[in-house]
């Protein structure tokens, strides 16, 4: 009798620790599944219509926010990411100037896509830069 009752014991603690991995493993699981991406959540908002690329496309009050949000952590200071520095409106001007802004943030063939560490920027902020680089990359 002792016997089947140390094993129904030591079943029972096999069993709750099976549960409790299964509850950990499930969970780990379940917020791993999240999605963030401003693309999948919010597609009319990445895609509708863009009013910040009315009126002349300012460097200082449209283009920098950008710049600041999504590349200046990794393309600043002593060792930039891909040896590519931005953060001041000369550095900026020249890889626009060179096809390497454009074609990265657009994700085009051919070019790295940035930013790496997100998804693509909006279509809105690409129209804002896009339209800053044709109307001859001012600085205003």
């Amino acid at each position: 009798m002792d016997k089947r009752r140390c094993t129904k014991q030591l079943d029972e603690k096999k069993m709750k620790i099976f549960l409790s991995v299964l509850m950990i493993t499930v969970t780990i699981l379940i917020s791993s599944c999240y999605y963030d991406k401003e693309q999948l959540l919010y597609p009319d908002t990445v895609s509708g219509p863009c009013t910040d690329t009315t009126g002349t496309a300012s460097y200082a009050q449209k283009v920098v926010p950008i710049f600041q949000q999504y590349y200046l952590g990794c393309h600043t200071g002593g060792f930039p990411s891909g040896n590519i520095q931005m953060g001041t409106y000369v550095a900026d001007k020249e890889i626009a100037q060179n096809g390497k802004l454009y074609g990265c943030i657009s994700h085009i063939s051919g070019y790295s896509p940035m930013p790496q560490s997100g998804g693509k920027l909006s279509n809105c902020q690409i129209a804002v830069i896009k339209k800053w680089i044709d109307e001859g990359m001012l600085n205003n």
